[in-house]
């Protein structure tokens, strides 16, 4: 998976606030010259959600959404802001846990999460309580942005957008990819032999989540500044992926 002796990451500098309406392709070039790098063939350019988000205009102001009665009656059960469950509730195909202080569900992109990956942290709420939803279509994004980036730098890349997500069994946050573009995000190891001769049966690599986890390390999670990694080193094909080929089918679920 990885075609040099050694794994490269490096942040970009210069990466500005982002406001709705920002060009994200523009703001890669611009610090790609910044931090005096480039581009080349299969490098992997990864890119915080909130960054996707708030160039899509997906900032919410919580003084003009109305709640529900279903959602003040789950606010009441969580603690939480009726405004912000209502929103919770408008991206989520199903309700999964309500605790106090914890609600989960299945996102509409089939993700599991807590607050529907809502985030009110790293945003500027200019006197007013805002919510930044998740990208509408995340794959789409990527898309867009990597065909931008081969069009402006002329080079072949894929594209990655990253939320850092909560894990079930686990404590703690990792990167995890939500949008994939130019690199499949499951690499299907079965048939292949291990170093035995023993053919793989049920081996497949979550490759998107193993490079954002990578670049989720340089990217830091409080004030760094630091949205967008490039990774240089894995070998991957250059085709489209889905995020959603990452998502268990409900009928695998072993727990749903």
């Amino acid at each position: 998976m990885v075609t040099e002796t050694s794994l490269s990451l490096f942040p970009l500098a210069g990466v500005p606030l982002i406001e709705g309406g920002v060009d994200l392709a523009a703001v890669v070039t611009s610090a790609l010259e910044t931090s005096g790098r480039s581009l080349v063939d299969g490098d992997i350019v990864v890119l915080a959600q909130k960054i996707v988000s708030k160039a899509e205009g997906r900032l919410v102001e919580l003084a003009g959404v109305t709640a529900s009665a279903q959602a003040i009656d789950i606010a009441r059960q969580v603690d939480k802001d009726p405004r912000l469950v209502e929103l919770i509730l408008s991206e989520a195909q199903e309700v999964m846990r309500v605790r106090k202080g914890v609600l989960i569900v299945r996102h509409r992109l089939g993700l599991v999460l807590a607050n529907a990956g809502i985030d009110q942290s790293n945003i500027d709420h200019d006197g007013q309580p805002r919510a930044l939803l998740l990208p509408v279509d995340p794959d789409a994004s990527a898309r867009t942005l990597r065909a931008a980036l081969a069009e402006r730098c002329g080079v072949d890349v894929a594209v990655l957008i990253i939320d850092s997500l909560g894990r079930a069994w686990r404590t703690g946050t990792t990167g995890t990819a939500i949008g994939v573009a130019g690199m499949p995000a499951l690499l299907d190891l079965r048939g292949r032999e291990d170093l035995h001769g023993r053919r793989l049966e049920t081996s497949e690599l979550g490759l998107a989540d193993e490079v954002a986890a990578a670049a989720s390390l340089v990217m830091g999670q409080a004030d760094e500044g630091r949205p967008i990694v490039i990774v240089r080193g894995v070998e991957h094909d250059r085709r489209d992926g889905s995020a959603a080929d990452l998502i268990r089918p409900r009928h695998m679920d072993l727990f749903a």
